[in-house]
């Protein structure tokens, strides 16, 4: 069984300067609002989902800064390091430290000599993803990554489908709290949810979750997975980056990421709602 919503790991001792008082900051702050209700004004407080800076910083070279929400960022590290072809294994990261500073938090990752390298050989401006996914890659080659088609077909049960988004609904506390997280869920073939992460950001849900399941292990062919949002190109790609053989979201997909799910030979299914579903690709894969 996989543990659910594992923490980051614990801060390692800082270094002096203006590291040693810095603490990784909560993924939640309460502020104070006015709320207008039929013409009137009353003072509330509301919940707010956090989102910072997050350096992702490998062999003491920055790489990658994303606005993400500062709470599983272990798995968001491997997750990315995964879907953006830096690692091909969990055993490519020899270690990790996540520090916080006063500008935001460096996940520092110790990656293998032959994988560093190759980074090096690829490496691109990345400045941050917004919703597009792709804002900051410098040229179209490194947009268009190829994703290998993968080896395996996955049958989708919609009996399974439907109990994973009935139990979804209950599984996403940062959501019921703040209104403004996305989710991405790791279900098992029965439809039981086995993990979820929850981010601001869809694609850093989604890191979230396949860096999850990589720590602990999991075979990506033994599930699926259901994401709160749209099906961009990207989502697709990180998906099938994983092994993962199906993609359910509760929005549209887009007509990019149709195709690559289709190249990929991934099952890509939109507008997942209670019973209801659309199969963009591979319908036949659908099974009751």
């Amino acid at each position: 069984m996989l543990e659910p919503r594992a923490r980051p790991l614990a801060t390692s001792p800082l270094d002096e300067a203006q590291e040693q008082d810095c603490e990784l900051p909560p993924d939640h702050v309460a502020v104070s609002a006015a709320v207008w209700d039929g013409g009137e004004a009353h003072a509330a407080r509301d919940t707010l989902i956090e989102e910072t800076p997050v350096a992702l910083v490998y062999n003491g070279i920055s790489h990658a800064v994303m606005l993400t929400t500062p709470s599983d960022l272990e798995d968001f590290a491997y997750g990315f390091s995964l879907t953006e072809g830096i690692v091909s294994c969990r055993q490519d990261i020899y270690g990790m430290d996540i520090v916080a500073t006063g500008e935001g938090i460096e996940v520092r990752i110790e990656l293998a000599t032959e994988r560093f390298a190759h980074l090096k050989l690829r490496r691109r401006s990345l400045a941050g993803r917004t919703g597009c996914g792709l804002c900051g890659v410098d040229s179209l080659a490194a947009a268009m990554r190829p994703v290998a088609p993968l080896a395996h077909r996955f049958a989708l049960s919609r009996r399974a489908l439907a109990r994973a988004l009935d139990e979804l609904n209950h599984d996403q506390p940062l959501h019921r709290l703040t209104g403004g997280a996305h989710a991405a869920a790791w279900v098992a073939c029965d439809g039981e949810v086995l993990l979820v992460r929850e981010d601001v950001g869809r694609h850093n849900a989604l890191d979230k979750l396949i860096g999850a399941l990589l720590r602990w292990g999991g075979d990506p062919q033994a599930g699926f997975v259901v994401v709160t949002s749209r099906a961009s190109y990207e989502m697709v790609h990180k998906t099938a980056s994983a092994g993962i053989g199906a993609l359910v979201a509760v929005s549209a997909p887009t007509a990019h990421a149709v195709r690559l799910a289709d190249s990929a030979g991934l099952t890509l299914v939109g507008f997942a709602r209670g019973h209801r579903c659309t199969a963009y690709t591979l319908p036949e894969n659908l099974v009751d």
